[in-house]
């Protein structure tokens, strides 16, 4: 089939009678200082080939020994995708031959993994679904080929060994996601289970969390699954959903001109935002796998999965079910306050220091996520503590500042890091409550604006906002909102 035919834009009528077949392959990289059967650090960023020795160059005479950090942090996010460890598991050797992998074989599982048969429950267009995880499995990641940036790479690449034995767990998943809405989904959540866990800092940036589909289709109503292709180079979620959108209606296209889908590995083309072939799609039998001779199988007794599962913290779904339920948010509230473990631990602990749930949950979702992110910081390294937002809360619900004051303080406090109080006092910020005050400020303004009376007197209800306005002016925000209401309507009364 032609570029030019994949490439037909399809009708809706005709999309909908197929249906995709999607399963995701994850590989994350384990928060460990060094690789996982050397000492080498992990560091990213550090010059090309500096953190190497000969065992992860896989120089002769060499022998891997387990790191023991990235077993438990492997157990951590099998327990808490609901998997079952085994108490058997075996590292093996899997063969092929591409400049970055030095030994000529990666070691990784295969008929042993470490955990299998979990599930991970998703959200989309309000509906939940469970999401079936066939398997989990340690292996140490390969170098990094560099195709561009140097004076010959018309003619060379470039290898950077660095990556070479960095610690990783690949978790694949069962055939069960249908949309490319759905993998998105999935990817996210999985990136907040490995988060909270502290499993993965999940920086796709830096190669943290990298990500292949397979996708096939067929159409509605038919079991058996079509052939399947598989999507490489997704680092990103906008990118693994267009890629995924891309793929679906490139097999509907070539199964609607008669043709028939091949079994490869594509790349996805950002530039020219399309899939293209890159091999053919290996089977297990071509890479060989046998028991890695040089590592022990690994037994995981019963007392360390329970000494694990006692140390993990709450999960984003159970946490946002429990806000819901606690602290009487909306759902919307809920999931953007659990969005990080980081996020949901600074509005538990304002709420622990006195502020409302519903005003902790709307000053971090516009005043403090705004200006952080204006900033370019984390909410942990936030120049406003939970407690001094707390605070903060406690002045305007009190009535000793509005509202507006209240964004005024915030902005000072984000900017310098004092306290509230400190602020109101300095700055004279205080709001004004003498009811004498306020309405000797009212009339000044009602005098000022006669033609403005007469309009309102005249029916004409929407100039009442302009004598707000005009009085929290000249008050600089510190008159009391209702006071003026009040006092206002009172004062522009025909006689």
């Amino acid at each position: 089939m032609s570029r030019a035919a994949e490439e037909t834009r399809l009708p809706a009528s005709v999309l909908s009678q197929y249906e995709a077949v999607i399963g995701l392959e994850v590989h994350a990289q384990l928060k460990t200082q060094t690789k996982i059967f050397c000492a080498c650090p992990t560091r990213f960023g550090d010059p090309p080939n500096q953190n190497t020795c000969p065992v992860c160059l896989g120089l002769p005479g060499t022998l891997p020994v387990l790191n023991r950090r990235a077993l438990e942090l492997a157990l951590r996010a099998a327990l808490a995708l609901q998997c079952t460890v085994q108490e058997r598991a075996r590292f093996a050797r899997k063969n092929y031959f591409y400049p970055d992998l030095p030994k000529g074989y990666q070691i990784s599982m295969y008929e042993l993994p470490l955990a299998t048969g979990g599930w991970l429950e998703i959200e989309h267009d309000g509906t939940a679904k469970r999401i079936g995880i066939t398997r989990l499995h340690l292996e140490e990641d390969a170098g990094k080929s560099l195709h561009e940036g140097f004076p010959d790479s018309d003619r060379y690449t470039y290898i950077d060994f660095n990556r070479c034995g960095v610690p990783l767990i690949e978790i694949v998943s069962e055939p069960d996601l249908r949309s490319p809405a759905e993998a998105y989904a999935y990817l996210v959540a999985l990136k907040q289970v490995l988060e909270y866990t502290e499993v993965s800092d999940c920086n796709m940036e830096e190669g943290s969390l990298r990500c292949d589909a397979n996708v096939s289709v067929r159409r509605r109503g038919v079991t058996q699954f079509g052939t399947k292709t598989e999507v490489k180079n997704l680092n990103s979620f906008r990118y693994l959903q267009r890629a995924l959108e891309y793929e679906i209606e490139r097999q509907i296209t070539v199964l609607e001109s008669g043709g028939r889908i091949e079994q490869e590995t594509r790349l996805w083309n950002l530039a020219a935002a399309r899939t293209e072939p890159m091999r053919s799609k290996e089977f297990a039998h071509d890479y060989r796998y046998f028991p890695e001779p040089d590592l022990l199988p690994v037994r995981v007794p019963a007392a360390l999965r329970a000494e694990i599962l006692a140390t993990l913290p709450e999960l984003p779904a159970a946490r946002r079910a429990r806000f819901q339920r606690d602290y009487g948010l909306s759902a919307y509230d809920a999931r953007v306050l659990t969005d990080t473990r980081a996020r949901a631990d600074y509005f538990e602990a304002a709420v622990r220091a006195g502020a409302t749930p519903k005003a902790a949950s709307n000053w971090i979702q516009t005043e403090l996520l705004r200006r952080l992110n204006d900033a370019g910081h984390d909410i942990q390294d936030s120049p406003v503590a939970p407690e001094a937002l707390a605070e903060l809360i406690a002045l305007v619900e009190s009535g000793t500042i509005t509202a507006a004051s209240g964004k005024k303080v915030f902005a000072r406090m984000f900017e310098t890091g004092k306290r509230a109080a400190e602020i109101v006092a300095a700055e004279g910020l205080s709001q004004i409550s003498d009811m004498a005050e306020i309405e000797r400020i009212c009339r000044d303004v009602i005098a000022q604006h006669p033609e403005n009376v007469a309009k309102y007197r005249a029916g004409n209800e929407g100039v009442f906002k302009f004598f707000v306005g005009q009085v929290m002016r000249a008050t600089r925000g510190q008159a009391n909102p209702q006071q003026v209401n009040e006092i206002l309507r009172r004062l522009l009364r025909p006689d």
